[in-house]
């Protein structure tokens, strides 16, 4: 499972607000944006239906499945440091549909892969352009609507995603199985394709076009460089480590990460007190229930993305589902995740941080309960849907109030920032998760999925403490 990335909705806008559009054009932009990002949303879980048969297809081992993941993620989570500078700099339309055009073009180049390799190579650079793309969004929708419209933008907006995020999985399942002149799990990537042209040709009839608010201001690419080699020091080793009977080099990796992050947060330190543009606002990491949610974030979302990757690939190497029967069953952990969102927006400012601990407890009850269900070996559609739709749900009841819990103390000014690396260590934490969780998962193919249940069980509950140093409200 995964979330949209997108720009957080308390962030100030960052650029002047450009004339007004029409009334049927607004909402034309606004399918636009939600083109774009039902594409990144479609392609952060296709792994999770479609590995099996890519691995059938284009040969390669259990670690190039894991690529095939966390290099989506991990470039998405790189490309996030700067994606949203960029529509600062150039104009949010602007970037949005180059980042478009780059994502329908790197769609194809995975449709058209020929090997593990060149397909890692391609989802390397979806991630990138995601990056580019989706953080324009919510800019973009305040930039559409008079201030009066607003609720009814991000209303609509909302339900469309959920059901997004619930029929995406079973979407690509149907068209693995359907087999569409012979594409297979290519299908997958080529529906990109006609979301694309429609994002781009709406786009271009119906947003409206501005300046960057910081045009002319220069890029930390330097900085960027440094944060994605520290990420992929850290995750690469964790990825091909098992397969290698862990050498040395892999630990000397990890270990070479810590000094590089440190480079980076120097860089970052340097670049504001000289009156530069930093990637990130270091002096959000002085609060300590800010520090504290972004631990909360890495471990949260790794355990989902861990998790939900080993019961994918459970289901179908393991029990031989096949791509429809696996999407359908985990359907029910997508409904949850839809029921659960509508119940955590409407509730997170009366109950504050208090529904992260109600949604957390109904996660380590659900995942309990599919422990049970691996223990007893009573696998099934039926056995595993009360189990799944719990987790669904208590997830769900957390996604929309997280961001705004964790800021709740995070000064006005520093909203936008806090925000973009929030979103960042998201996607990395849903590298980590594939890359650890994985790991143990392909390690013993009979016992692993048990082995990653017990892991996000401890994960879940760490992330229960954790929820104790947040703010005790969500952000107005």
């Amino acid at each position: 499972m995964s979330t949209a990335v997108l720009e957080s909705p308390a962030a100030p806008a960052a650029v002047s607000a450009p004339a007004r559009v029409g009334q049927s054009r607004r909402w034309l932009g606004l399918f636009a944006i939600l083109a774009a990002t039902i594409m990144n949303l479609l392609d952060t879980t296709v792994v999770n239906v479609g590995a099996p048969a890519i691995q059938a297809s284009l040969g390669g081992s259990y670690t190039s499945l894991q690529w095939v993941a966390a290099s989506y993620t991990l470039a998405l989570a790189v490309g996030l440091l700067t994606g949203g500078r960029l529509g600062d700099m150039f104009g949010r339309r602007r970037v949005l549909l180059v980042g478009v055009v780059g994502f329908v073009a790197a769609s194809l180049l995975c449709a058209v892969a020929w090997s593990p390799e060149s397909l890692i190579v391609a989802r390397v650079v979806q991630g990138l352009f995601a990056a580019i793309m989706i953080p324009q969004g919510f800019g973009l929708i305040r930039d559409l609507f008079p201030p009066q419209e607003i609720g009814k933008a991000f209303g609509a907006f909302g339900p469309i995603i959920g059901f997004a995020t619930i029929l995406g999985p079973v979407v690509a399942g149907a068209l693995i199985d359907a087999d569409f002149f012979g594409t297979g799990w290519r299908m997958v990537f080529l529906i990109n394709l006609p979301l694309g042209l429609f994002a781009l040709l709406a786009g271009r009839a119906a947003l409206p076009v501005s300046s960057g608010a910081q045009a002319g201001s220069r890029l930390d690419v330097t900085g960027a460089l440094t944060a994605a080699v520290g990420m992929v020091l850290l995750v690469f080793p964790l990825v091909r480590g098992r397969e290698l009977g862990w050498p040395l080099w892999t630990l000397l990796m990890i270990a070479a990460a810590v000094p590089v992050f440190v480079a980076f947060a120097v860089r970052q330190i340097r670049r504001a007190g000289s009156g530069r543009n930093p990637l990130v606002e270091l002096a959000v990491f002085t609060r300590r229930s800010y520090a504290s949610g972004v631990l909360f974030v890495i471990v949260f979302f790794g355990a989902i993305a861990g998790f939900s990757l080993a019961v994918g690939m459970f289901l179908q190497l393991v029990l031989g589902y096949s791509p429809m029967k696996a999407s359908l069953t985990m359907a029910a952990w997508a409904v949850g995740a839809f029921l659960g969102s509508g119940f955590g927006s409407t509730m997170m400012h009366r109950l504050g941080r208090r529904i992260l601990h109600i949604g957390l407890a109904l996660m380590l009850a659900g995942t309990a309960a599919l422990y049970v269900v691996f223990q007893l070996d009573s696998v099934g559609v039926r056995s595993m849907l009360a189990p799944l739709l719990l987790y669904g749900i208590g997830m769900g009841m957390i996604f929309v109030p997280l961001f705004d819990v964790i800021m709740g103390e995070v000064r006005d000014h520093e909203v936008g920032s806090a925000a973009g690396i929030l979103e960042s260590l998201q996607q990395l934490g849903a590298a980590l998760g594939v890359a650890i969780l994985g790991t143990v998962f392909f390690g013993n193919l009979s016992v692993g999925v048990e082995r990653v249940t017990l892991i996000a069980l401890a994960l879940t509950a760490v992330t229960f403490g954790l929820g104790f140093l947040l703010p005790r409200k969500a952000r107005g």
